[in-house]
């Protein structure tokens, strides 16, 4: 049976209503979800090429798990066994551990160490070093975002990107911006300079000479 020949899915209310619950488990086993929107979305009969453009993978892939759950249900959408020794933490304890990591906080500090994770949960650092490498989770990282409370801001936007897009003629069009509180130094001796065998040397302490301000333009 070639790629473009897909198999008819059909369900019964237990293998929907199961396939949904995978489904909605997306940020702990994102691969055993994916499988079950394969299928929902197969029985719902949209073509492999819609499901793969929906859900952003490949043909090939859908169609190999929309064959195999059409060859052995639910059991088909399992992994293979691989090679080597089994694993010895089940997808319970794996569940368990990123859920904790993603929906609580230690007690006595600002975020989850593998140490404190481990023994919160009862496994090896190393394992939680695993899981969290697996599911991408960095719980030391942060990074931040600002939202704009301006009620006028979308129409601000389009008036700059409009501005820059389609100048008027003749026109140079400048975008400005200003780095305050720069701290005015200088050093209290010299610079010595690089020498045969000797790197650039310069004191350690400094004087202060306020702030100052730079303003850059750039079209």
């Amino acid at each position: 049976m070639g790629w473009g020949a897909a198999v008819r899915i059909e369900l019964d209310d237990a293998e929907r209503s199961e396939l949904r619950a995978r489904a909605r488990r997306r940020k702990i086993a994102r691969a055993d979800a994916m499988r079950a929107e394969i299928v929902l979305l197969a029985a719902d009969g949209m073509t492999n090429l819609s499901i793969a453009e929906r859900l952003g993978i490949t043909r090939v892939t859908v169609a190999m798990w929309r064959r195999r759950f059409a060859a052995k249900r639910l059991d088909g959408l399992a992994d293979e066994p691989r090679p080597g020794a089994p694993r010895t933490i089940g997808d319970e304890k794996v569940a368990e551990v990123v859920t904790a990591t993603l929906e609580t906080m230690p007690a006595a500090a600002t975020h989850w160490s593998t140490r404190s994770m481990a023994k919160a949960t009862g496994v090896s650092t190393s394992t939680v070093h695993r899981i969290w490498r697996a599911f991408s989770l960095q719980p030391h990282r942060s990074e931040t975002f600002k939202l704009s409370t301006d009620p006028l801001f979308v129409e601000k936007v389009r008036d700059i990107v409009g501005l820059y897009l389609d100048p008027p003629d003749r026109a140079l069009v400048l975008c400005v911006d200003e780095k305050s509180q720069i701290q005015a130094l200088d050093r209290t001796q010299p610079l010595l300079p690089l020498r045969p065998g000797q790197a650039e040397r310069r004191t350690h302490d400094y004087k202060r000479h306020g702030t100052t301000s730079l303003f850059a333009a750039w079209t």
